[in-house]
């Protein structure tokens, strides 16, 4: 588990995030940690350099990891 909050907080900037009312915080981190594994089930092993893969199409890319056309 700590693998996966040292990723969400280099990569997403997760501790500097301005977002701390409510379910906000927990919404957000569960948000990170389904990109995180997509990117790995889907074969990327740095996750910043799978986001910047995925960010070049990003209408197409992030549905074809999910299995949406």
């Amino acid at each position: 588990m700590e693998a996966v909050h040292h990723v969400r907080d280099t990569t997403f900037s997760e501790d500097a995030s301005k977002i701390r009312t409510g379910h906000a915080p927990e919404n957000m981190a569960t948000l990170r940690s389904f990109a995180i594994s997509t990117l790995r089930t889907a074969g990327h092993r740095g996750i910043a350099s799978g986001l910047r893969e995925i960010s070049c199409t990003p209408f197409t890319r992030p549905l074809n990891l999910i299995g949406l056309p």
